[in-house]
C-alpha cells in the first residue's frame, strides 16, 4: 500500500505525468525533454530521479548520452496505465507535448539522412565498419533466385544491382534522397530494367503488403531509430512464409561508431536479433557470425536468416 500511495504522489504533479506520457511513447534524453517540455535542465533531472526511483523510469547509455524510457511497477501498473490513458484530454499542454516529440523524432532521422547524403557515391572509397566480401557471400549464397528482394537501407544500390542480375524483381530503399538518386542512375545508365530504387524509411517502407519474397537488411538495421519496428515493417511487405536476412555488426563497444559512422545501435548480440526477429512475426530464426574483421577493432559481422510466419 505504501509503494501505491508514493506512486499516486508523484503521478500527481502534472510535470512528471507529462515526462511520462512522452517516456511511454519513445526513450528520449534530458535535452529532448528539454526542447519538448520548455522546462530547465536541473528540474527534468529531479522529476527523472524521482521516477526511476519509483521504478518508473529506466535509464540506458547511448555513447555520450543517457536515454530514458518508461517502466511501469507491477504494484501500479493498472493504476498508471488508466493515468495515462486520461492524460492526453486533462493535460492541457499534451497536444503540443506530442507535437514537439514528432519534430524531435524527425530531426533525428534528418541527421542520419544528412549523414549519407555526404557520403552518396563515395562508399567504394571510404571505409564503412560491416561491410565485407566475406560476409557478403554467405548471405548471397542463401538465396534462391528468382525472388522479388526488397534491398532495405539499400545506399548507393552496390547489393541491390548484384541482386538484380538473378531476382525477379528488385526493391532498393534508402532514406537519402541523394542516394536514391546515386543508385537509380547506375540502374539506368546500365540498362538495368528490374531494379526499382524508391525514397522512403526503414520504419514506413513505401511497399505493398505482402509483395515480397526476401527482405533484406545489409548493415542498415543498425541506423533505425527502432529496429523492431523496423522488422515488422518487412514482415509486413513479405509474403506468407517470406524470408528476411539481416547483415549486420555483432554487437560491440565502439562508441566512436556513432559519430563516425552514424550508428544509432552498436551493433546487437545473437540473443538480441533472435528476439527482435521473433517479436517481429518471424519464425525459425538461423543466426551465425560469418565474419571478423582482421584489423583493430575487429569488427564482426552477424547473419540471421528467419521466416514469416
Amino acid at each position: 500500500m505504501a509503494g501505491l500511495l508514493k506512486a499516486l504522489r508523484l503521478l500527481a504533479d502534472e510535470g512528471r505525468l507529462r515526462i511520462l506520457r512522452l517516456l511511454e511513447k519513445e526513450e528520449l534524453s534530458v535535452a529532448e525533454l528539454q526542447e519538448i517540455l520548455g522546462m530547465g535542465q536541473s528540474r527534468i533531472s529531479m522529476q527523472l530521479s524521482q521516477l526511476k526511483q519509483a521504478g518508473f523510469v529506466e535509464v540506458r547509455r547511448a555513447g555520450q548520452k543517457s536515454l530514458y524510457r518508461f517502466h511501469t511497477p507491477p504494484a501500479a501498473k493498472s493504476i498508471v496505465a488508466a493515468m495515462l490513458r486520461h492524460s492526453s484530454e486533462e493535460i492541457r499542454d499534451a497536444p503540443a507535448d506530442d507535437e514537439a516529440l514528432r519534430l524531435i523524432l524527425r530531426k533525428r532521422k534528418d541527421k542520419l539522412r544528412s549523414y549519407f547524403d555526404e557520403l552518396a557515391g563515395k562508399f567504394g572509397r571510404h571505409y564503412v565498419p560491416g561491410r565485407s566480401w566475406q560476409g557478403l557471400a554467405e548471405t548471397l549464397l542463401r538465396l534462391l533466385p528468382p525472388l522479388v528482394i526488397a534491398d532495405l537501407g539499400a545506399g548507393e544500390g552496390t547489393l541491390s544491382l548484384m541482386l538484380a542480375r538473378g531476382a525477379k524483381q528488385v526493391i532498393a530503399v534508402d532514406n537519402s534522397e541523394k542516394m536514391v538518386e546515386y543508385g537509380a542512375g547506375i540502374a539506368k545508365r546500365n540498362r538495368v530494367k528490374n531494379l526499382d530504387y524508391r525514397l522512403g524509411d526503414l520504419e514506413e517502407l513505401p511497399i505493398a503488403s505482402g509483395s515480397v519474397d526476401l527482405a533484406l537488411f545489409h548493415q542498415s538495421l543498425h541506423h533505425a531509430l527502432h529496429p523492431e519496428k523496423a522488422l515488422r515493417e518487412a514482415a509486413r511487405v513479405l509474403r506468407p512464409g517470406g524470408r528476411v536476412a539481416v547483415l549486420d555488426l555483432l554487437k560491440h563497444g565502439i562508441e566512436q561508431a556513432r559519430e563516425l559512422y552514424a550508428h544509432v545501435w552498436l551493433g546487437f548480440s545473437q540473443v538480441e536479433i533472435i528476439a527482435l526477429l521473433r517479436r517481429a512475426g518471424f519464425e525459425s530464426p538461423d543466426v551465425s557470425i560469418v565474419h571478423r574483421e582482421e584489423e583493430a577493432p575487429h569488427f564482426e559481422t552477424l547473419l540471421a536468416i528467419a521466416s514469416k510466419r
